[in-house]
Parts: structure tokens; C-alpha cells; sequence
């Protein structure tokens, strides 16, 4: 890079925070599309479009495997040594290599689609349509990524972000569309319609990062001119030399990364089938599958997404914590992050374990997936904990660690998926627990090597406290909920006014027990330091000096 940095880049504060707010932002839109979608396709339509998503979503993964990451490192690498002729000739090749590899894996989605159903890896056959149709998408969605890890090299995360939420956009707005037109040839057709979203989202967000290129490359000809020339004693640097080094650097985030299609493809072997054994037609497991995978999964996810936010800054933290050797400001960062998690994930567990079925009726018009979600709600508080424990191993140098407990933790959701979703009184609500459990032993053997490396246990006090001011919570809103539904008769009032009533009875008996810190509510992205200010002005807080 140029000695004096380029006006276009961005310091690493100011991108992450750039990415934090695109990625809330798509989780956001991404949350309200479901429930349009959801009540346009109801929870067996949802189920059909879940069957398709996880082989598109495994293909996506192998096939960029882990690369775009490699391609942001070794431009940032090529770019400060001022190799600026070698940064754009690790460009050109591993997009090259992208070409490949996306086309490969598109046409082997396309063609393998009818062998999936043959030979009932996708029990509903009428899920082959999405499968079709988003098999394209691989293709695009292997540029969009590269091209997003190049731009990441030079610094600039703002063509990131704002191709994420314009790729967003295009992806809602084609799904609704496309589900409801297609709606009455049926729900295979409204499904694969659905999934054309995910075509729409990923050319529209490549034609914006086509304009993002344009622009680097207008701002390297300012800089560096014309004419560039490789860096001493790279001049006959082999291609594969180049693509050798992205592979090694690729493999380990790539090996990470696929355990999320892997599991999702497990669930889709899985679930529908023992759904079936436990007595379910191939329709109603596909209901109950759309249930859990496309509605109470979506809802634990936007419960989480303080967490996902927070976890992204305790990488850095601790990291930098660590290199300076500040063992006690790296066990206070690891402290107060687990109690951000608890503080923030236990209430949102309590609403939507306490008001599963109003909230499934409110959001999704599906009251059927109220027992899913109910369960489903269990994972709250073990995700928040997996998403932190696994920033806090990243921030002390061992990613390989978290990596590995999602391997085991997998095993054990399979186990337990094959033996308690066969169980009739339980159904759906036994993949649910098993879902649980996957977060569940993931995060707390993460836990355990975060007490090995540094001594830190969970506090004890704290979480007593927060388990207290939660179960009065839920007391406050299932008593709510009920007696306003018995006076008034409106649902969504009901449902609204509870959880309002229920956080505020949250936040008072925190604050009246001591559970509550405001050093920790200042470490919550977004809503940390407005609370602050709100509970300074009513004398909560005391002014600092």
C-alpha cells in the first residue's frame, strides 16, 4: 500500500463498524422477509424450500472454500509491500479459479438434483424444483464472495456492505414476489420461486461491486499510474505458487465454515425421515421441518444478533489484550462478555419460550410451529454463549479449538435428532432439543478450554441473578399475556404489551438486585450507551466526572 494511506481506504475500526451495522441490517430485512414469505407459504411451502437450501448452501461452501478470505490476505500482504502489479495478478487468477470451480459445482448442483430425490437424500420429491433453480446461484454467489475478499484486501468494507444489504433487498422483494405469482401452480412452484431470491440478490449485489472496481481501479491509476510493475524477484512467480498459497490459507477457514452446510444437510437427511418413522406423513414432516428449520431457527438467530455483533469485537480486543500480555484486562474482557450474553439472551429466551405459539400466530400466521419455537428458545442462551466463547478462543489464538467442538457437538445433535425426533409425543420438539444441545455442547466445551487457557469460570452470583430477574420476567408476562387476552380479546395487543411489560420487569428487578453493571451495558453494540443515558437521567446511574 502507498505510504500514505489511499482517502478511499478505511481504518479497521471504522470497517468493522461498517459491518456490523450492513450485517444487522440484512439480519433485520432478512427476519421480516421471513414472515412474509412464511405466511405466503405456510409451514409445509417453508419446509420445501428448507429441503433445497442446505445442498445449495453446502455447494456455495465448497465451492468457494474459504478462498475469498485468502484472496483478502494476500492483497493486503501484495498491497503493503506497494506490489500493487502483484495484488491485481492474485485478482485475476483466483478469480480464474472461482470461474472454475463455481461452474463445476453449479452444473453438479443441477444435475445431481434428480439422483438427491432418487435416492430420498430429499425425502419430498416436489423440493426438486428449488433445488434446480438455485443451482445457478452457486456460480454468482462464488464471484460475489471473491470479489468482496479482494475489495477487503485494499481496506474498503463499504462495497461489502452495501452490496450485502442491496443483495438483500433484491433477494426479499423477488422471493415475496415470485412466492405469491407462482402460489397458485402450487406450492413446489411458489418454493422455487422463493428460492430465485437468492439468484436475483446475488447478481445485483455483483453489478455493485462491478462499480466498486471501477472505482479502485480509477484510484490506483491516481496513485500509481499505468504502468505497474511486479515486485523485485516476483517477476516469474508461477501461477500455481499463487494458488498454491491461497489453498493453504484457505483450508483451515474453509474447514471451519462447512461444518454449518454439513450439519444443515444432516438435519435434511435426518429430521423429515424420523419424523416419518415417528408416524408423520412425507407432507406433514415436511410441515414440521419448514416449522423448525424456517421459522423457529430464524427467530433464535435475530435474538442473537447483539451477541453475533458484540462477538465481532471481542476478537480484537482480547486479541490485543493478549499480545500486550494484560492477563487481567483479557480475564475482565472474557467475564464481561459471558454476562453480556447471559444479560441479553435470557430475557429474549423467556419471550419466546413464555409466548411461542402467539408470537408463531403474530409473525408466521402459524400457530402449529408454536411447539418448535418454544423449544427452540432453549438455544438462545446456549448461541449467545457459543458466539462469544468462540470470539474469546479466537481472540487468544486458537480458532482450531472452537472448529473442532462444532465437529463434536454435530455428532451429538445427529445422535440425538435419530433418536428423539422417531418419538411420537415428541416429533418436531425432539430435533428442536437436539438443535439445543448442538449449541449447547459446543459452547460449554469451549468453556472449559476458556478455564484452561485462563482460569476464567462462570460467575456463579451473576448467573443466579440473571436466572432470578428472568424467571420473574416470565411470571410478569405470562400473567399479562393471559389477563389482557381475557379482557381485551386482541391477540396482538396482548402479545406486544407482554413483552414490553416483561423487559421492563426485567431491567427493574436487575437493577434492584445488582445484577445489572453499567460498565457491561456499555459494551452492548447499538443499545448499550442510550440505556446508559436513559438510567443516568432517572438517577440509576450516577454521573461521571
Amino acid at each position: 500500500m502507498a505510504e500514505q494511506k489511499s482517502s478511499k481506504g478505511e481504518s479497521f475500526l471504522k470497517g468493522t463498524f461498517i459491518l456490523t451495522i450492513a450485517g444487522f441490517v440484512v439480519k433485520v430485512i432478512g427476519s421480516l422477509n421471513w414472515i412474509f414469505v412464511s405466511r405466503i407459504l405456510g409451514g409445509e411451502g417453508i419446509g420445501l424450500y428448507q429441503m433445497a437450501f442446505p445442498i445449495y448452501f453446502l455447494a456455495m461452501t465448497v465451492s468457494q472454500a474459504g478462498v475469498p478470505v485468502a484472496i483478502s490476505i494476500i492483497t493486503a500482504e501484495r498491497v503493503a509491500l506497494k506490489d500493487i502489479y502483484g495484488a491485481k495478478r492474485v485478482f485475476r487468477i483466483s478469480m480464474g479459479l472461482m470461474l472454475v470451480t463455481g461452474l463445476f459445482f453449479s452444473f453438479l448442483t443441477y444435475y445431481l438434483a434428480d439422483w438427491l430425490i432418487e435416492w430420498q437424500f430429499i425425502r419430498d420429491p416436489r423440493a426438486y424444483m428449488s433445488v434446480v433453480v438455485l443451482a445457478p446461484t452457486v456460480f454468482f454467489v462464488t464471484f460475489l464472495a471473491s470479489s468482496r475478499g479482494y475489495l477487503q484486501g485494499w481496506q474498503r468494507m463499504t462495497p461489502t456492505a452495501v452490496s450485502q444489504i442491496v443483495e438483500q433487498i433484491f433477494r426479499v422483494i423477488t422471493m415475496i414476489l415470485l412466492a405469491y405469482l407462482l402460489l397458485p401452480w402450487g406450492l413446489d412452484y411458489a418454493a422455487a420461486g422463493a428460492s430465485l431470491g437468492a439468484l436475483a440478490g446475488a447478481v445485483t449485489g455483483l453489478i455493485v461491486l462491478v462499480y466498486y472496481h471501477w472505482k479502485l481501479e480509477r484510484d490506483i491509476e491516481r496513485d500509481y499510474g499505468r504502468e505497474l510493475k511486479p515486485a523485485s524477484g516476483t517477476e516469474h512467480e508461477p501461477a500455481l505458487h499463487i494458488i498454491r498459497r491461497i489453498f493453504t490459507l484457505s483450508l483451515p477457514v474453509s474447514a471451519a465454515s462447512i461444518m454449518l452446510p454439513i450439519v444443515s444437510n444432516l438435519d435434511l437427511m435426518i429430521v423429515p425421515q424420523r419424523l416419518e418413522v415417528a408416524g408423520y406423513s412425507v407432507a406433514e414432516a415436511t410441515e414440521l421441518f419448514g416449522y423448525l428449520t424456517g421459522m423457529a431457527v430464524p427467530l433464535v438467530n435475530l435474538a442473537c444478533i447483539i451477541t453475533a455483533s458484540m462477538a465481532m469485537s471481542v476478537v480484537p480486543a482480547i486479541s490485543e489484550a493478549r499480545a500486550l500480555k494484560q492477563k487481567e484486562r483479557v480475564y475482565s474482557q472474557t467475564a464481561a462478555s459471558v454476562r453480556i450474553s447471559n444479560f441479553v439472551c435470557f430475557p429474549a429466551f423467556v419471550i419466546v419460550f413464555v409466548l411461542a405459539t402467539p408470537i408463531s400466530s403474530l409473525i408466521y400466521n402459524a400457530p402449529g410451529a408454536g411447539p418448535a419455537v418454544m423449544i427452540s428458545a432453549v438455544s438462545i442462551v446456549l448461541l449467545g454463549l457459543h458466539q462469544v466463547s468462540t470470539a474469546i478462543l479466537q481472540g487468544l489464538g486458537h480458532p482450531t479449538i472452537p472448529m473442532v467442538n462444532m465437529v463434536i457437538a454435530a455428532v451429538a445433535k445427529v445422535l440425538l435428532n435419530w433418536n428423539l425426533t422417531s418419538i411420537p409425543w415428541l416429533g418436531i420438539m425432539g430435533a428442536a432439543w437436539a438443535t439445543a444441545a448442538d449449541m449447547g455442547v459446543a459452547a460449554f466445551i469451549n468453556l472449559f478450554f476458556i478455564y484452561k487457557f485462563i482460569g476464567y469460570k462462570m460467575e456463579m452470583g451473576q448467573l443466579f441473578k440473571t436466572v432470578a430477574a428472568a424467571a420473574v420476567m416470565a411470571v410478569a408476562t405470562y400473567g399479562f399475556y393471559v389477563q389482557s387476552l381475557a379482557l381485551l380479546g386482541m391477540p396482538v395487543f396482548s402479545t406486544l404489551a407482554a413483552v414490553a411489560v416483561g423487559c421492563v420487569v426485567y431491567i427493574a428487578v436487575m437493577l434492584i438486585i445488582g445484577g445489572l453493571r453499567e460498565d457491561d451495558l456499555e459494551r452492548i453494540p447499538m443499545v448499550g450507551r442510550f440505556g446508559i443515558r436513559l438510567l443516568r437521567r432517572v438517577g440509576i446511574f450516577k454521573e461521571r466526572a
